[in-house]
């Protein structure tokens, strides 16, 4: 574990790419602590605080948790199977983890996820020692571990849905939880967690709103072929064997319920872990959308049930649980190798997996160079990735940084802390990365000209173009019915035939 934390901190060092947009964000937040923020929870901020305030700003710093709470979470989950299984198990199931597919990414980029998945896996361990009959020590411990996992991000909610299935299967877990101790657990989970609803309560309560934003239930509710795609993409995050075994395993566990009370069913409880965000994410899917990463928190639990099954019964289980390793351990080592081989993954076509996180020193220095060209002491963004890039690669633009808002209200955290004001008379340098909405920025201002365009290679294939204009007397233009109907049409426009 310690070899492979090793390797994963080196390639930080040595990744020549910048940060993604979301960890820029993420890396904003961290310099003003605070209880929540737009978009997630505040553990996330904080943790960049604590890892920025010791090594510095450079973005290797900003990453460098996330390798470490990887090999947390494989701890944990290494701990946890062997106290259920034995020590054989605990040492599958931590590496396991440690070569998950989604465990390689999430071990290069600095998300949420990393942290949710470190909470869930010690709320587990703990949940487990307190079965056993641990005291109030280990209470005290699983209400730290679920505010700990609240706090990277609101997925959390799904372990306590877990447990209310848990303790209608398994009479020790109930026990454990329907007392005193139980009781203290969920105490000690609401001081931390209660922080960051109380902050939601002063803002409007915008993570919360923006949570609910980005279940998109306002367009159509009939979507079986996102399902289809969300179901395949957990073959991609789980590894394709390791998913089809815990198909397997968890329909041999819930074929084993019987309606004894007092029965005990390690294999149901871990179940009633695993299920509830797959369908929980797959019929929000159906409905709208799902990312692939929504379900992360199936996976704690669903490993230690994979890895259990694995281990027992027929040699050819034992087969695919090493073929499986070298597999994802393979796939992990070319991931490794493309990231900090950026000619290689374009000789091999890859560069769509690394584009995003390209050039953005120099996208920052041409963006400098349009400032001081066309005189510009204010630039304004439609995209909020590329401001917040702006903002951390881009200190020596001699230019205020706003957004233009495309609605009537907030709808990202940048254009929530830096809009562009309305009734602003002074000239400005548009820096526009959505050609479709430049006939939209146009009606907000009284004199609107085109100032060229900036273009920046990211691969034999791929570029990061931005149109510019030089612009004044901003008056935004009600955002009305009519407002969204020809926004409607530039975009069918450009979407074509």
């Amino acid at each position: 574990m310690l070899v492979l934390l090793a390797v994963r901190i080196s390639v930080l060092f040595f990744d020549p790419g910048s940060l993604y947009a979301d960890e820029t964000q993420y890396w904003l937040w961290s310099r003003e602590l605070d209880w929540g923020y737009y978009s997630k929870p505040p553990m996330i901020a904080w943790l960049i605080a604590l890892s920025t305030a010791v090594f510095g700003d450079s973005d290797w710093a900003v990453r460098l948790l996330a390798p470490v709470l990887n090999t947390l979470t494989a701890g944990f989950l290494g701990l946890t199977a062997a106290r259920l299984y034995g020590p054989r198990a605990g040492v599958a199931a931590a590496v396991m983890w440690l070569v998950m597919p989604a465990v390689w990414l999430s071990s290069a980029i600095m998300s949420t996820d990393a942290a949710l998945m470190t909470g869930i896996s010690a709320s587990l361990y703990t949940l487990v020692r307190l079965r056993e009959g641990g005291g109030w020590i280990w209470a005290a411990a699983l209400g730290l571990a679920l505010a700990f996992a609240f706090l990277a991000k609101y997925a959390a909610i799904y372990v306590f849905a877990g447990a209310g299935l848990a303790v209608l299967v398994d009479a020790p877990l109930r026990r454990a939880l329907v007392s005193a101790r139980g009781g203290l657990a969920l105490i000690v989970f609401a001081l931390p967690a209660g922080g960051n609803l109380a902050w939601n309560a002063v803002n409007d309560f915008a993570t919360l709103g923006h949570t609910v934003d980005n279940a998109n239930w306002g367009a159509d509710l009939f979507n079986p072929g996102e399902a289809l795609s969300f179901a395949a993409d957990q073959f991609a995050v789980f590894g394709p064997l390791m998913m089809v075994m815990l198909i397997i395993a968890a329909i041999a566990a819930l074929r084993s319920w019987t309606p004894d009370w007092n029965a005990a069913s390690t294999a149901l409880l871990l179940t009633a872990f695993t299920l509830p965000p797959l369908l929980v994410v797959t019929g929000q899917a159906f409905i709208s959308r799902a990312h692939a990463n929504w379900a992360a928190a199936a996976y704690a639990a669903g490993l230690i049930l994979t890895v259990a099954f694995l281990l027992r019964g027929p040699v050819w289980r034992r087969w695919v649980l090493a073929g499986s390793a070298i597999l994802h351990a393979s796939a992990g080592a070319l991931f490794v190798t493309l990231a900090t081989a950026p000619q290689l993954a374009d000789a091999l076509g890859a560069e769509s997996a690394f584009h995003r996180v390209r050039e953005w020193p120099a996208t920052a220095d041409a963006v400098a160079a349009a400032a001081r060209e066309h005189g510009a002491p204010t630039l304004v963004f439609d995209n909020r990735n590329d401001f917040h890039q702006m903002q951390r690669y881009g200190g020596h633009i001699p230019a205020e940084l706003f957004m233009w808002r495309r609605f009537a209200g907030p709808h990202n955290y940048a254009d929530t802390l830096w809009p562009l004001a309305p009734g602003f008379e002074g000239e400005v340098l548009v820096v526009s990365q959505r050609p479709h909405e430049a006939p939209l920025i146009e009606e907000d201002f009284a004199r609107f000209e085109p100032a060229g365009e900036i273009v920046i290679a990211l691969g034999p294939t791929r570029e990061r173009r931005y149109q510019l204009f030089l612009a004044q007397g901003y008056d935004p233009v009600p955002r009305d019915a009519a407002f969204e109907a020809r926004a409607r049409a530039l975009a069918e426009q450009t979407a074509g035939p």
